[in-house]
């Protein structure tokens, strides 16, 4: 969750917790409250495995390649440790040459096979989120919630935590779709 979505959460759930201190008590016995851990939902909840699963489906013949590569990085650099004595100055320029251009290319690839990464997993997150969210808010009006509080809160009791009937709408729904 980015610092400014945090802020604002904040925010709002301190307005409403004033507003709802400040609301007479008849009012306030009447509002019925929920708070939702989101860590555990991307913890726990099936579609977050599910996503877990498929990027590490979708980048694992990359990461592959890049084990094969330091692996061939390993092979010359212990070739050049293994070779005093025995390659002539002219094979042994041209294997430095080639371990620090496979070190050059290697760098350049996990470079971006880590960009790559936290981008698809940044986008897949952030979708991943607006799930929970929409499941959170029609868990909440189907139950009669006046208000759920998603992290940033300093207290809750765990009679007001419904993240467990939460992640069980999730598992109905990630098992019939």
């Amino acid at each position: 969750m980015k610092a400014s979505h945090r802020t604002l959460v904040r925010n709002l759930a301190a307005t409403l917790l004033v507003v709802l201190l400040a609301a007479p008590t008849t009012a306030l016995a009447e509002t019925r409250i929920g708070v939702v851990k989101l860590n555990r939902l991307f913890e726990e909840a099936p579609q977050a495995l599910a996503l877990q699963r498929s990027l590490t489906e979708e980048f694992a013949p990359r990461e592959r390649e890049l084990r094969s590569k330091q692996e061939e990085l390993v092979a010359l650099q212990e070739r050049l440790q293994q070779s005093d004595g025995f390659m002539s100055e002219d094979e042994r320029r041209r294997v430095e040459q080639q371990f620090r251009d496979g070190q050059r290319d290697f760098q350049r690839t996990q470079n971006e096979f880590m960009e790559d990464l936290n981008l698809r997993r940044n986008e897949r997150l952030g979708e991943l989120q607006r799930l929970f969210i929409a499941e959170i808010q029609g868990y909440a009006s189907s139950q009669g919630y006046d208000l759920v509080l998603v992290e940033g809160f300093i207290h809750a009791s765990d009679a007001l935590d419904i993240t467990q009937q939460v992640l069980q709408v999730l598992q109905r729904r990630h098992q019939g779709g």
